[in-house]
């Protein structure tokens, strides 16, 4: 398991490297197919769930929710309101049941899955923009968002696995444990605080401590909650499309909860 896991990393993780570096619409691209992705998987777990969604809505409104929460910062490419993510967000949720009403046998429970899959999925990764646009560090900003969760991860992942005894939250993930979760949230903040010090020395140590400590908690609370997702649906794996790492969504997961709240914090720290 370990080795498959390992090459996939191997293959993925220079095509990660090449779209930050390049930025712009190169990373706009890369984002977009990520969070199209994750939005077929979470359709297809909730239908073998047997669980009402509609994939359709997930593509139409899952594109207007990216667009929504890029809104801040299209305006430098495009000419867009900077205003406008609150009404793409009301007319998403006013479409979802307009289309609904339109159905044989309309189902709120639908409307439901749908509308928190286009909030999960693409509002949260679309952050993952936001902070690449961030003007001059973004670049760099990505490169500590994306290494540092990664890191957590894993140790979180290998210490789990060698040390794991005391599970964190067994009835969600029941290979998860607090030796492992610990692990991950000391190394998430030592590789925060190193590369934040090589990249942008102009924050004190007690910010990039603060950053590093919200990124492995938030990464590890999305971990879970996609956990909670895929264990009420009855599956292991969103797909087995990564070899060793299951779906695409099971490997950005990290990032649902931490991409948009650490957007905001390097706002505020910046």
């Amino acid at each position: 398991m370990l080795l498959p896991r390992i090459l996939t990393a191997l293959v993925g993780l220079p095509i990660v490297i090449a779209a930050i570096y390049f930025g712009g619409i190169f990373f706009m691209v890369f984002v977009f197919a990520i969070i199209m992705a994750c939005l077929y998987e979470y359709g297809l777990v909730l239908l073998k769930a047997k669980k009402p969604v509609s994939r359709t809505g997930l593509i139409v409104f899952g594109v207007l929710m990216t667009i929504a929460a890029m809104a801040g910062r299209l305006p430098d490419m495009v000419d867009l309101p900077s205003n406008i993510s609150g009404f793409f967000i009301a007319l998403t949720l006013a479409g979802l049941f307009l289309f609904e009403m339109f159905r044989k046998a309309p189902s709120f429970e639908r409307v439901a899955n749908t509308f928190l899959g286009v909030m999960l999925i693409p509002w949260c990764l679309a952050h993952l923009v936001n902070i690449r646009m961030i003007e001059p560090y973004g670049e760099y900003f990505t490169y500590i968002v994306f290494f540092a969760v990664w890191a957590n991860d894993s140790a979180a992942y290998a210490i789990g696995c060698w040390l794991g005894k005391h599970r964190l939250k067994e009835v969600v993930s029941p290979k998860k444990s607090w030796e492992g979760a610990i692990a991950g949230f000391v190394v998430a903040i030592a590789i925060t605080m190193l590369l934040w010090d090589m990249f942008y020395p102009n924050i004190t140590w007690q910010q990039a401590f603060a950053l590093g400590a919200c990124l492995s908690v938030l990464a590890q609370v999305s971990d879970l909650a996609e956990s909670l997702f895929k264990r009420n649906a009855g599956v292991k794996d969103s797909s087995g499309i990564l070899p060793g790492h299951g779906g695409v969504l099971d490997r950005f997961d990290a990032f649902l909860l931490s991409a948009p709240v650490i957007y905001y914090l390097v706002l505020f720290m910046i």
